[in-house]
């Protein structure tokens, strides 16, 4: 049995939230988000609260009834609050800068690495930090995955592309004999 299914979802002020069939759709201003639930599960507003219910008993339903809830409860929080990501570059001559809609990577290859900004998101670069904005929350973990995937921590001197909370468990080099 989902727990998370179970909770409403309190959408914010200011957003519009409707159901077209089995599409969810929330709007803020000029932004809208669709969710398209494939009819596993039913879908009712009730004043500022969305509720979500299994169709059937079975698993599959009762599966994609915590996931559905999830990801609007995601859609309605990245309407209201947006989600943010940070970045940290580790590494003598490691570089980024932010030219138009293209992220400029210098990470000690012999080119530097062009990384085309997505639609919805916002990328800023102070020194050593990459901190990526934007309101969903899929394209913000996808982003910040591909650029840190150019150069993943490495553990003997720490140098790399790593997530701000991320801790990288170092290891101790040869021992000399």
């Amino acid at each position: 049995m989902s727990r998370v299914g179970k909770k409403p979802v309190t959408v914010a002020n200011g957003i519009e939230v409707s159901v077209d069939g089995t599409v969810l759709v929330a709007k803020k201003g000029k932004e809208e988000k669709r969710l398209e639930t494939h009819g596993r599960v039913e879908i009712s507003i009730e004043g500022s609260e969305v509720t979500f219910a299994k169709v059937g008993e079975t698993k599959e339903s009762a599966a994609y009834w915590g996931t559905y809830r999830a990801l609007f409860a995601n859609i309605i929080e990245g309407l209201d609050k947006g989600f943010k990501k940070s970045l940290e570059i580790n590494g003598v001559g490691y570089r980024a800068a932010v030219q138009g809609k293209t992220l400029n990577l210098q990470l000690g290859f012999s080119h530097p690495i062009d990384f085309p900004i997505p639609e919805g998101v916002e990328v800023t670069v102070e020194k050593n930090l990459i901190h990526l904005k934007g309101t969903d929350k899929q394209v913000i973990g996808q982003v910040a995955a591909e650029i840190r995937s150019f150069r993943p921590p490495e553990p003997y001197k720490g140098k790399g592309v790593k997530y701000t909370d991320e801790t990288i468990i170092r290891k101790a080099g040869k021992s000399a004999s």
